[in-house]
């Protein structure tokens, strides 16, 4: 098991708050309390280094089942309040810290989500987002889990602002340009991201390299910190790639994490660089809001013609 702590960057401001993402495996085989039992360890770690939120990767109180369809992992689904948030209400409460979660929630008799909750210190719920953007790709078989999020673009108060998103929402630059709008400082994507064991080394310098380029962008473009947590080991078919990473406002990886050990991250983010940054790239003051009105549309005439 790795912890890591990000060197701190020269402060502009008195406003600076510092992550804890806690990056592990969770493999199919892997008892909940055991997997509880690590994001424990990790907690504390990050805790003893001055974390003050902490972030979990995608669905993290288990393996990430999506790999195939079958109904029966839908039993894995837990609803909110539940098992799993508890587990992190007692982790804010005894850390005094805010938690930013990943689960599987059961809405309803067939009707689930990918969901992240945001608590505060004392414990309580203070948001959710679900996911919005589902994928179906080979061995990220997600429509037939996850009813796409319909409580749109979510951004909660706390030490600071933070934006809520999941996963896949990290490849669309208008989730994270909404979520901004809405005034997040900080997004904050829970992952599991991985090769399948027939891809070639090339493919997966590639791949990994485009995920961090859209962290990054997503940072430059909207000026604010971006986070990202990824989980690591073998399940099936999939090999996660771990790299958890901080990006700051101008698009520098700040800390990023191994590729494949556990590690607690702590990474202090200045949220004065926003600020300063958005001065020297006012991208959001430039925006011709009266131009992208096609934005709605599936594509444009023209480009379908």
């Amino acid at each position: 098991m790795t912890s890591s702590t990000a060197t701190s960057p020269s402060r502009s401001s008195e406003r600076c708050v510092t992550l804890g993402l806690l990056q592990h495996a969770a493999g199919p085989e892997t008892p909940r309390e055991e997997v509880f039992d690590r994001v424990r360890e990790l907690a504390r770690e990050a805790v003893s280094k001055g974390a003050e939120i902490l972030c979990t990767q995608e669905l993290f109180a288990g393996s990430y089942f999506c790999q195939e369809e079958d109904a029966e992992r839908m039993d894995l689904a837990e609803p909110i309040p539940g098992e799993t948030t508890a587990f992190l209400a007692g982790l804010a409460r005894e850390h005094a810290v805010e938690i930013a979660g990943s689960l599987f929630e059961r809405r309803a008799a067939g009707v689930y989500h990918n969901t992240s909750v945001y608590l505060d210190a004392t414990g309580a719920i203070v948001g959710r987002y679900r996911k919005m953007h589902i994928p179906d790709d080979p061995r990220f078989l997600e429509k037939f889990y996850f009813t796409p999020g319909d409580l749109g673009w979510q951004v909660v108060e706390g030490r600071a602002k933070a934006g809520l998103l999941v996963c896949w929402d990290q490849w669309y630059p208008e989730a994270a340009r909404l979520t901004a709008l809405k005034g997040a400082e900080i997004l904050i994507y829970p992952t599991a991201i991985g090769w399948w064991h027939g891809e070639t080394p090339e493919d997966r310098v590639q791949q990994r390299e485009a995920w961090k380029v859209m962290h990054r962008a997503h940072a430059i473009a909207n000026g604010v910190f971006v986070a990202a947590i990824n989980r690591v080991g073998i399940e099936d078919d999939l090999e996660f790639w771990g790299t958890s990473l901080v990006c700051d406002p101008g698009g520098e990886v700040i800390a990023e994490a191994s590729a494949s050990d556990p590690t607690a991250l702590v990474v202090p983010c200045d949220l004065g660089r926003i600020e300063e940054l958005r001065r020297g790239w006012p991208f959001l003051r430039d925006r011709r809001i009266d131009a992208y009105g096609g934005l709605t549309k599936r594509l444009l005439d023209d480009a379908a013609s």
